[in-house]
């Protein structure tokens, strides 16, 4: 299988629902380092695995539509808990539209995945795979 990766961040504010949240259930801040891994069993035409600049684009696209946002005022996000792992699945599942819609090119119409990681820190991050 192979793959490529791409790196971006995205700051945001938010509030959890739930004794399991503990403090984090009042309003805070993360920084996540974003990941978005590409995959395909083999090359395209060109031997690459997918546009890498176009990838890097549409990255930040996703992230922009939340950058600098309280999620808790996002009306798409109303009434989740905008979790780590629920945000790595949003970020790959808006990525995936992208591929569907022929905006990392028609190259990436090959690709077989995405794999999205969000890093709460350099201790703790979580990870959303998903088939296209």
């Amino acid at each position: 299988m192979f793959s490529i990766t791409v790196r971006d961040h995205v700051m945001i504010a938010h509030s959890f629902r739930g004794e399991v949240f503990g403090p984090a259930q009042r309003l805070h801040g993360a920084t996540f380092l974003v990941d978005a891994r590409f995959k395909r069993p083999d090359l395209d035409d060109d031997n690459i695995v997918v546009d890498i600049g176009l990838a890097t684009e549409q990255l930040h696209a996703v992230l922009s539509e939340f950058n600098y946002s309280n999620l808790d005022d996002v009306p798409a996000f109303a009434g989740i808990n905008t979790s780590t792992e629920f945000l790595a699945k949003h970020i790959a599942d808006q990525l995936a539209e992208r591929v569907h819609a022929g905006s990392l090119g028609e190259g990436a119409r090959g690709l077989t995945a995405i794999e999205v990681t969000l890093h709460e820190s350099h201790v703790a991050w979580a990870s959303y795979e998903r088939q296209l």
